[in-house]
């Protein structure tokens, strides 16, 4: 008997080594931004797309801000087309990370999503930034 996972056969070695290796191009993980922070090799733009208020409730150290509806050329124009940058959001259940990823591609910026977000930091371990207290009652969603 087969089990479900060899229900459908896995893919040949090249083709597997092609795929993965091509994913890698696209994304970074919070381990890798992190150890980048701390050994200073910061040659990226770290970028939480999410909106205002989500970024001060707690955003990664070393991020802006600038959410995905505001990501333009106009508001890009001081950045070289050389500029990478690493692009976040709330976490997998929130795909604002790739609309502002096809915008920064668009617009003939590198680009790589830091995979997991803000979910994926906090389940790193690492702490997030606080920029203001807002009222537990303020809604803080994605806004991407």
């Amino acid at each position: 008997m087969t089990s479900q996972v060899r229900a459908i056969p896995a893919a040949p070695s090249a083709i597997a080594l092609m795929h993965f290796s091509n994913r890698l191009t696209f994304e970074t993980d919070c381990s890798d931004v992190y150890g980048s922070q701390q050994s200073g090799d910061v040659d990226f733009v770290l970028v939480d797309v999410r909106g205002p208020l989500a970024f001060e409730r707690g955003h990664v150290p070393g991020a802006i801000n600038i959410p995905g509806r505001l990501l333009t050329a106009e508001s890009l124009a001081g950045y070289p087309t050389s500029t990478l940058f690493v692009v976040y959001c709330a976490g997998p259940h929130c795909n604002g990370v790739h609309k502002a990823a096809v915008k920064l591609a668009a617009l003939g910026y590198p680009v790589k999503e830091m995979i997991g977000g803000v979910t994926g930091w906090l389940d790193e371990g690492l702490e997030l930034s606080v920029a203001v207290q807002r009222p537990a009652t303020t809604a803080i969603g994605c806004e991407c």
